[in-house]
Order: C-alpha cells, then structure tokens, then sequence
C-alpha cells in the first residue's frame, strides 16, 4: 500500500509520466497506469484522506466485485517480451503472442504484434541527446577516486569517498568527501546538497548504489525505504539509472571527471587530517569550478543555474530531513519489537502479526498496514525495555502499577494503621517488590470487609506482631477487629509469679 500511495503522490503532486513513476516505484508502467485508472474511478484525489488506512484503500481500489475495465488496448511490455527472447533459446515470438492473448483477448493480432515488436526492437541501438529540463533532474554518484585523511596521532591513512551531485540544465556542481557510502553518509550528502543549492530539483538519478537502490533492474528497481522517505520529505521523485548504461547518467559522469581533475587532481599536493579540513578545501575548489566561464558557452554553472534551474526547482521545506532507518520487525510474545537490542512496546493486540518500524536518533516509532500505532523516544541501551502501559493487557496494567510507592500512597487512603502495615511489609523484603503480592492481598480485604474494618484489623495486627496477611483476614474473619485492644497498662499489672516487675531491676 506504501507503493500505491506513492504512485498517486507522484502522479497527482509531483506531475511525472507514468514511465517515470514506474522507474521510481519499481514496478511496470501497467502496473502504474492501472493503479492510476482506479484511483480515478473510485474518486480519490491528492492528498488523500487523513483517515484513510490501508485497508480502506485496497477495498476502494480492489473491491471484491470490480467494475469492468475500460476497452482500452494496452501495449505489450516489449521490453520484458525483448528480455525473455534472450534469455530463452527455443522461445518464440508466436508463443509470446499466443501467451499475450490469454492475458489480454482484445490485443493485437499476430501480424500487428510482431510489427510494433519489430519497429520497437528496431530502436534500441540509438542513442538519444537528451534534452535537460530546468530545475528537473539532479545526478548523483560518487567519484572513483578518494581522498586520503591521514589520523595525525597513528599515521594511519584513511580513504574518503567523494560524493558528486550535478543539475542537468546548469551543471551546476555540489561535492563533499564522506567517510563511506553507507545509507546515512548517502542521504546525509543529500541533505547537504540541498541546502547548498537553496532548493529541491523535480528528480533525482543516482546510479545502482545498494544505499539508493535495494534490488537492481532494469525494468523494475526497488528504492531503499530511508532514500525514498527522503524523496516524499522533499517532494521530489527518485528515478534511477539502468544498469551499467552511463548514457542515461552522462552529467554525473562528466561532473565526475571534473570533480576528479580539477578539484581532486588540484588537492593533490595537501594532505588532510581530519575530514572537515577535507572539505574546506573541496569548497574553496568547488566555488572556482562553479564561477570558471564555459569555453562554448556564455556564463558558468552558477550563471545558468540562478538563471535557468533555480526558478524551476521546489522550494526547500521547514525542517531538513532527518536520518530514518526502516525495517520489518514481528512483535514479541511479550508485545514488544526488538530494534537494535532495545525493546519497544507496540499494543497487545498485535503480538505475532509484523510491523513496520522507523527509527532515527531521537525516535522510534512503529506502523501497521499504514497507522502509527506507536511512537517511543529512542534509547540506545541494550536488554532493556521501553513500555507504554496503554499498550499492556488489563491484568498486566494492574500488576505494573502496583509499585511500592503507589502501594503505600493507596494504603494511606484507608488509615494509618493500614499504611504501617504495608511499609511493614515492604521493608521486612530484601526486595519491597517481593511483597507487592501481600499488601495487594491486604488492600483487597478493604472491598469486602470495608475500610474501617480493615483499619481496625490493621491497628490489632500491629499491635499483636501478627502483620501478615493471614493474620489480618483472620482477625476479619473472626470479628475481633470489632474488640477493644486490652491496654498496656493492664498487661503489666497483670499478677503471676514469672512476673518480677520494675523493683526487681532497681
């Protein structure tokens, strides 16, 4: 359902083709047009509805009797049919046929399929100058060459990876040097690049990096979850290049030989201690080769960049984006998630069913089929566990709140006899949680005997040294709590022979 949301995002908010939108969603371009038809006729439109979950969704775009499809002749995915002809020895252009006309009975004839297959197949060796929108599309990669930063307490070098992003219409170019190529350098550059521009171009094309891309395709790429959220953040379009066709990248590659022999070539001679004095001089280098004059040209690349992609380009939002990490998580018996050692609460209701988690340094929260059913402020000890008692089972709720100072504040509501008890109890434990079962116990008597009984029977049991909770429901239990105590004093005038009394200690 994620995908289907972002489908309609990107058709309705960001206005890109349904090719470009089957590029970015990793899916085919039918795939794309469907989703889009049934949208329409189940009268959505973007935004869609805060309270529209999932589920809701998939039963206004798949309902259980569907309307019929409108008589509209869908091409064949030629490339997939080009792909499977070279992929089999044996295979056939009239099997294909006769397998397309199973799953489409109103589509081309044979002798028209194999024409459009033909004048289709009779392209794929032209290469096309393409033509760079303003403010569409930025290319990103990182440069084959590193930068070395040498650890000035060891001697140790340590190679840096050189991000490059550049804008189709302007050239305009953005480097920085990283520590790796990991998911949280990758869109951390991002963010930087954006910044450093002032605004957000329509689409970005990176190459098949693992961070950007999680399943490399030609036809059907998955994006990484983090690099797309990223993507929705910003409110542009991730578009990835094909699989080792530079041609659809040639700005990037070319902004990478620049970055290479004119930045990196001129920081030949320094050398580095630390990844930010890296930079400073990668800056100073990066403004030279944005204001250097074109040879062809008239202007530079920040010239045509203020004049042609800014203008074009969407603003940049409120708040930058922060690092998330998505993964897919199954809730515990004990109706927690597990994420990297910690384990946060999710409602009972769930346990055994999966969830999706998103976490960033400050936050953790949880999804299902599409709600936030959870949200936790991060923490990075590990074995422990982080619960929402809204979250726990009745019994469960009730067992967690009795803590001994809860105990003892709700005794003090009966008497002070009845909160002696208690911190009797707890204190005689070399643990106070080892008697919340007894004072739980004492407490209850106060339902069915009352309060001023159990204040009562209280005061005896401390008086006898019986504080215990059988001791307590026999005095109960035998109305003795009804019975005057006998007073001191009547104790010690008591005459018996054992008796001595205060003289005979004088």
């Amino acid at each position: 359902m994620r995908k289907i949301r972002e489908i309609l995002r990107l058709a309705w908010a960001c206005g890109l083709t349904r090719q470009a939108i089957a590029d970015t969603c990793g899916m085919g371009k039918t795939t794309v047009t469907d989703t889009l038809y049934r949208a329409s006729a189940a009268n959505l439109s973007w935004p869609l509805p805060p309270d529209l979950d999932d589920e809701q969704l998939e039963h206004l775009l798949y309902p259980v009797h569907p309307r019929a499809i409108a008589s509209r002749r869908a091409p064949p995915d030629w490339a997939s049919l080009h792909n499977e002809l070279l992929s089999h020895k044996n295979l056939t252009l009239m099997l294909l046929w006769q397998e397309y006309k199973e799953r489409e009975p109103s589509g081309y004839q044979y002798s028209q399929f194999c024409d459009q297959f033909r004048h289709w197949r009779g392209k794929l060796d032209l290469s096309m100058r393409q033509e760079h929108r303003a403010g569409e599309k930025m290319f990103v990669d990182y440069c084959g060459q590193t930068v070395p930063i040498v650890d000035s307490a060891t001697g140790e070098i340590r190679d840096a990876q050189v991000f490059v992003a550049v804008m189709g219409a302007s050239n305009y170019t953005y480097a920085e040097a990283t520590w790796s190529q990991t998911l949280a350098d990758w869109t951390g550059s991002h963010v930087r690049t954006f910044s450093y521009f002032g605004a957000v171009p329509h689409c970005l094309v990176p190459d098949n990096l693992l961070s950007g891309v999680t399943r490399t395709c030609r036809y059907e790429p998955g994006i990484n979850a983090t690099y797309q959220e990223l993507a929705s953040h910003y409110g542009t379009a991730v578009i990835p290049a094909r699989v080792r066709k530079p041609r659809d990248k040639p700005k990037v590659e070319a902004g990478v030989q620049f970055v290479q022999r004119f930045i990196l070539a001129g920081l030949r001679h320094h050398i580095f201690f630390s990844l930010a004095e890296a930079n400073a001089a990668i800056k100073e280098r990066l403004e030279l080769l944005n204001n250097r004059p074109f040879r062809k040209l008239h202007g530079t690349r920040r010239s045509r960049f203020e004049e042609l992609d800014r203008p074009a380009m969407l603003p940049l939002p409120e708040l930058s984006y922060e690092y998330a990490q998505w993964k897919i998580a199954r809730v515990h018996i004990d109706y927690h998630v597990d994420v990297e050692g910690h384990f946060y609460s999710v409602p009972y209701q769930l346990v055994k069913e999966q969830v999706e988690v998103r976490y960033t340094a400050t936050i953790v929260e949880c999804f299902h089929k599409g709600n936030r059913i959870a949200s936790h402020p991060r923490s990075f000890v590990k074995g422990k566990h982080t619960t929402n008692p809204d979250h726990m089972p009745p019994a469960h709720r009730e067992y967690a709140d009795c803590t001994p100072g809860r105990l003892i504040a709700w005794a003090a509501q009966t008497g002070t006899a009845t909160t002696a008890v208690v911190e009797s109890i707890l204190s005689r434990r070399a643990y106070p949680e080892h008697g919340v079962r007894s004072c739980m116990g004492i407490l209850s008597l106060g339902k069915k005997f009352g309060k001023e009984r159990l204040e009562a029977a209280c005061e005896r049991a401390m008086f006898i040294k019986g504080v215990t909770y059988t001791s307590i429901k026999s005095i109960l239990t035998n109305n003795l709590d009804q019975k005057p105590l006998p007073k001191q004093q009547e104790l010690l005038t008591v005459a018996h022979d054992n008796i001595r009394g205060t003289d005979y200690y004088g």
